[in-house]
């Protein structure tokens, strides 16, 4: 491969390479390492990714006692915070079965202000402190005296626990967070921003930081529901690419906010619709109009179900063509009918969708399976159908919700907890790949072949193999003459490849020490 400069110029034979080897800067002998295009993780909260990566992290914590001890060391060993924040608890994974009280965060924390995430973000326990800090969050929408905050309550106490994070402590938290997805061989995030997930000064900061300086292309989407032209001006003010990424349609199936047709297994309600069908069509026509990318946070299959409907009545306002052309997304997009697939192949809607999330709460014994039961929980995420019926997918984390890690992200589609779901491992990783190009418009990235990007990386690999889900799906591909392109084994249990360098517009932005 010849790279000239940011863009790939050649690729051919090592007989042929040797032609160009007087005629350039610098020849790189690979000793061995695979060169693959770099990732692209569809949906990223970069800043609280930072800061779980440097603060109080509780995503490994394995009972409702060590979440408090860790939080209590926290408090400890940083006494000149004014907000203490932390991120990952999962009540569902402890054998408590229940988040921790508030009274047992005051005794953890010493009485100081907490905020804690659970392991969706999409609610939060909170300390008594910072509660005072709100006084009007007890009378909005999702207050709980004792428990979790929900929905308009969370959103006030989020801001509040955030305006705490200084200029300086939020760079770093950026920073870090940039730096490990180049270590991971990431090299384009998409930052899903909004009102209520982040801040306007946030986005802008990150987006001014990363433009700045050698590191991941970062392309910024700005959740905030549209119903004429003039709305859409703040979008572009702020440098964000499209308006969408986390426009709430519900929550999560975690937290029992996830919009559903029929109730929680575990809780006699069918969870929150925060916008509705006619509302989708507002904002999917008036971004179509201004040849805008729209987008949705939508998990349950009432919300899917909405979207899909909306985007429907857009599509006969102002014409199905113009719709398909701005290849709006759908985020999450966990819980389809045979339905919502058919319109969203019909209408050419993206499925950003993160495959973690079935290896860490499918299963017959995972969250999904209590939330939902054991029936509705096997239709989750079903990756193969999506494929077959022509929708795109661009894959991702949701960092800091599941950890970044792209390959095994890949891993997880390709052996995902339901077989019929599976998708091969070459699906998955171009879906990871050139996936996230195509999911902001561009169809010249995400490969590597003259005229692409230079955004590639090496790794140090097993062997390569072509891996299919199960014998039923693509048999031809596994032989040796169909000259199908290896990938790496990700077979459970094996050690995933190793990043050895990073690169992105040509530049080397990642370089694994002693390698």
């Amino acid at each position: 491969m010849v790279v000239d400069g940011d863009t790939v110029a050649w690729i051919g034979s090592e007989g042929a390479a040797d032609s160009f080897a007087s005629g350039v800067d610098e020849v790189m002998d690979l000793a061995g390492a695979l060169v693959t295009p770099a990732f692209t993780d569809a949906h990223v909260h970069t800043t609280a990714t930072g800061l779980a990566l440097t603060g109080l992290d509780l995503s490994t914590a394995r009972t409702l006692a060590e979440a408090l001890s860790r939080t209590s060391e926290y408090a400890a060993a940083h006494p000149g915070r004014s907000v203490l924040l932390g991120h990952g608890w999962d009540e569902a994974r402890w054998p408590e079965q229940r988040p921790p009280s508030r009274a047992e965060l005051d005794a953890a924390a010493g009485g100081r202000p907490v905020y804690l995430t659970r392991a969706d973000v999409h609610s939060a326990v909170v300390s008594t402190a910072l509660r005072k800090q709100v006084p009007d969050a007890a009378g909005l929408t999702g207050y709980h005296p004792d428990g979790p905050l929900t929905r308009d309550a969370h959103h006030a106490v989020r801001r509040a626990a955030h305006a705490a994070v200084t200029p300086g402590e939020r760079e770093a938290a950026q920073l870090a967070a940039l730096r490990h997805a180049v270590s991971l061989g990431i090299g384009a995030l998409h930052e899903c921003a909004g009102p209520d997930i982040s801040s306007e000064d946030d986005l802008t900061a990150l987006l001014r930081l990363a433009g700045g300086r050698p590191g991941p292309r970062v392309f910024g989407y700005w959740a905030e529901a549209a119903t004429k032209a003039g709305d859409l001006d703040r979008v572009r003010a702020l440098g964000a690419i499209g308006a969408g990424g986390d426009l709430f349609v519900d929550g999560s199936i975690g937290s029992r906010t996830a919009c559903l047709h029929h109730p929680y297994a575990d809780a006699p309600h069918t969870g929150i619709a925060y916008l509705d069908a006619a509302a989708v069509a507002d904002h999917v026509a008036v971004c179509t109009e201004a040849g805008m990318q729209a987008g949705f946070h939508a998990i349950g299959d009432g919300a899917v179900a909405s979207v899909a409907e909306g985007v429907r009545k857009a599509a006969e306002r102002v014409g199905p063509a113009r719709v398909r052309a701005l290849r709006h997304r759908v985020e999450h997009a966990e819980m389809l009918s045979p339905a919502t697939i058919a319109a969203f192949a019909e209408f050419g809607l993206v499925a950003s969708v993160q495959p973690a999330f079935d290896a860490v709460w499918g299963g017959v014994d995972g969250m999904y399976a209590q939330r939902l039961g054991d029936e509705r929980a096997r239709t989750l995420n079903p990756y193969a159908a999506m494929v077959r019926a022509g929708v795109p997918l661009a894959l991702g984390s949701d960092s800091p919700v599941t950890p970044l890690d792209p390959w095994g992200t890949v891993r997880a589609a390709a052996f995902h907890r339901t077989p019929a779901h599976r998708i091969s491992v070459r699906a998955a990783f171009t879906a990871h790949t050139r996936g996230g190009w195509r999911a902001v418009g561009r169809d010249d990235g995400g490969v590597l072949v003259p005229g692409a990007p230079a955004d590639y990386v090496l790794w140090r690999a097993g062997e390569l193999v072509v891996q299919a889900p199960d014998d039923r799906v693509a048999n031809w591909s596994t032989d040796p003459r169909s000259g199908t392109p290896g990938l790496p084994d990700l077979t459970p249990g094996l050690a995933l490849p190793t990043a050895l360098r990073t690169v992105v517009a040509g530049h080397t932005v990642y370089e694994r020490p002693n390698e």
